[in-house]
């Protein structure tokens, strides 16, 4: 999938609008008080079940995890790894969406090229892309191998 569009809340699939509100509320927990800046996150299984995250400051930063991987790991905890569908909600920067930053795309490249649903907390216009599109050639199990 290599395709970036922005499409309008209302239309998209009921399954991933559920996944964006749920995105939303997990948004309100962030624990941020550094940046000031909120993330929530979710990932719907192939199996239809949601989890979410959101971010999680600490004062020394590396500490610190992002929704993405909050999301992920709690749906890998749960023992879930096949994913449909990545959704994070954070405000615009630079009338920009939010994506998910380096260590996130590479966290979502261990479950393969997924959709991607970017939006603000209003849930107004939302920007569907791809981890290919985010993370070109991105490393993963899939060429593992090459290091062998």
């Amino acid at each position: 999938m290599n395709t970036e569009e922005i499409i309008d809340f209302t239309d998209i699939e009921p399954d991933i609008q559920s996944l964006i509100k749920k995105s939303v509320a997990a948004r309100e927990y962030s624990y941020s008080p550094y940046s000031k800046f909120k993330v929530g996150a979710g990932v719907l299984c192939t199996d239809g079940i949601i989890f979410t995250g959101c971010n999680v400051e600490n004062a020394s930063y590396p500490v610190g995890t992002c929704a993405e991987r909050t999301a992920i790991v709690k749906a890998v905890s749960e023992g879930k790894r096949k994913f449909k569908v990545l959704a994070v909600v954070a405000n615009k920067v630079n009338n920009n969406f939010t994506t998910p930053c380096g260590f996130c795309r590479q966290a979502i490249a261990e479950f393969g090229d997924i959709p991607i649903y970017l939006a603000e907390p209003l849930m107004k216009d939302v920007l569907k892309t791809s981890l290919s599109n985010l993370l070109p050639c991105a490393f993963g199990l899939g060429n593992a191998e090459t290091l062998q």
